[in-house]
């Protein structure tokens, strides 16, 4: 009698593969909501709403790219024909919030004009080792944070003792139950709580920067938008992408090319994605506000539109302006907003921020609360990637604190949203304005080790001086300065007031 061979266990069902950010039925929640907020034709948007809950569809996952569970594979296609339906609906905000550059600067009556002058002296590679480090720093402190509710970082802080924050987030001394109900992002927790900060971890925030020094030191400031997509498919792994800039990579893929790749099915054309992929055309622009924004632009509009394209422009100009030396925080507000719609949503959150920072009655970083609450109250029914309410609380934040490095990050990311992402932004600027490394504290950058890991291009563990002198070899010096309005007073920039350019 023969043996039988023993049975082979059959292998466990492999778990669904839950590709974020892409799958059409976790988009097409996100589209009615974009819709929504466009101010689409609310009939039309209603029925095809009832059509994707009848077909057994979801809304948008609240603070994830994907549903918590897989969707019916058999949604899909309803889901594709429905985001196409939705995407051909008009947007009565078109005509106030364009996305092609010549509309953009015709909606601008603020445009910067040029006068003949010259950028401030003083040695480039310091300011831009400052604002690199800031913006390290700044991101840094937002990330263990990311995607808590606003309510989940002030519990956080003050179980810790860190309220208002004054520092990076700690889990010294954290209670148990607050730390259940408010866990850390969990990508974060083990590199970026005090304690364990060895450096920059790998973000976002940061790669984006780097990419974008990569395409100025290959193509130079003629970069095209097709450039820019041929240096991501060259250098940046489609998984360290998410929301608009995965659909764009996926729209490139799919042989769809700039800039449809920022419209075909993609609901995150107005978040904050493009926004921090701008700092490096800010700073190598200094006093050239139009010259950075129109770069932000070029590169803005492979994955973004309208408000997602002017939350660029606004970052990479008041980039340009600070980089002078020669203004202060509110006058690098007023050169963002000169380039920004000034009646698109975008340039009315920012606006609403300024005036609140300015009207608040408790300066301190205690009394900036009240100011989040406003601005929560006002804008949370938007996705907390979205650009504009994340605009308004950066610029709230900056001008409450008057442009301090320390002041600046700590109530921007105590602010809630997306907090890393604004911490970065902030810590550059004011990092930026601040002029040189010694300036910023040491408490911030001496955790940074001056060493950044990323994905990108080889450049795993460079150093910020390194990165600052790379960046200085870029700077383009102005022959002219640009001529910015006076700062005015806070009743003129009423969010009800769209003439109002300036804070």
């Amino acid at each position: 009698m023969t043996a039988k061979a023993p049975a082979t266990a059959r292998p466990s069902p492999a778990a669904p593969l839950r590709l974020t950010w892409v799958q059409p039925e976790d988009l097409l929640g996100h589209e009615l909501r974009q819709a929504a907020e466009d101010g689409r034709d609310a009939a039309a948007v209603a029925r095809i709403a009832r059509r994707w809950q009848s077909a057994g569809g979801a809304p948008a996952p609240d603070r994830a790219g994907a549903s918590d569970r897989p969707a019916d594979p058999a949604l899909r296609t309803p889901a594709t024909a429905l985001l196409d339906e939705l995407a051909a609906l008009p947007s009565p905000l078109a005509d106030d919030e364009p996305t092609e550059l010549t509309a953009i600067q015709a909606a601008c009556p603020s445009w910067p004009l040029a006068r003949s002058g010259r950028v401030a002296e003083g040695p480039a590679a310091a300011r831009l080792e400052a604002a690199w480090l800031g913006r390290a720093a700044g991101c840094l402190l937002g990330k263990p944070v990311e995607k808590l509710p606003l309510e989940g970082i002030r519990a956080l802080a003050r179980a810790t003792g860190n309220w208002p924050l004054t520092s990076y987030f700690t889990e010294e001394g954290l209670d148990p139950a607050v730390a259940a109900r408010y866990p850390w992002n969990h990508r974060s927790r083990a590199t970026s709580l005090a304690g364990v900060l060895d450096g920059m971890p790998e973000d976002d925030d940061l790669n984006y920067p780097l990419l974008n020094l990569l395409l100025l030191e290959r193509h130079g400031p003629d970069f095209t938008t097709a450039d820019v997509a041929r240096l991501w498919l060259d250098e940046l792994p489609a998984g360290r992408t998410f929301t608009a800039e995965r659909i764009a990579y996926r729209n490139l893929l799919d042989g769809i090319e700039p800039p449809h790749t920022a419209r075909h099915r993609n609901p995150f054309r107005e978040w904050i994605g493009a926004q921090i992929r701008a700092d490096v055309f800010g700073w190598t622009r200094p006093g050239d506000p139009a010259a950075a924004a129109a770069l932000a632009w070029r590169d803005a509009t492979f994955s973004h539109t309208a408000g997602g394209v002017h939350a660029a422009m606004f970052t990479a100009a008041a980039l340009a302006a600070a980089g002078t030396g020669s203004t202060d925080v509110h006058g690098a507000l007023r050169a963002g907003l000169s380039v920004v719609p000034p009646r698109s949503r975008l340039a009315r959150a920012v606006r609403r921020g300024i005036a609140l920072a300015c009207e608040a009655p408790d300066r301190t970083p205690a009394g900036f609360a009240a100011v989040v609450d406003q601005l929560h109250t006002t804008y949370g029914h938007y996705h907390w990637v979205h650009a504009v309410p994340n605009a308004a609380l950066l610029a709230a934040a900056l001008t409450h604190a008057d442009g301090d490095f320390a002041g600046s990050v700590c109530r921007v990311v105590s602010g809630g949203w997306d907090t890393d992402s604004n911490g970065a932004t902030a810590g550059s600027l004011t990092g930026l304005l601040a002029g040189a490394p010694d300036a910023l504290p040491g408490r911030w950058t001496a955790p940074l080790r001056n060493r950044l890991a990323t994905g990108i291009g080889g450049l795993d563990g460079i150093g910020f001086d390194v990165l600052a002198h790379r960046t200085a070899a870029l700077v383009v010096p102005p022959d002219r300065l640009v001529h910015l309005p006076d700062r005015v007073s806070p009743d003129r920039v009423s969010p009800d007031r769209p003439e109002a350019t300036a804070p």
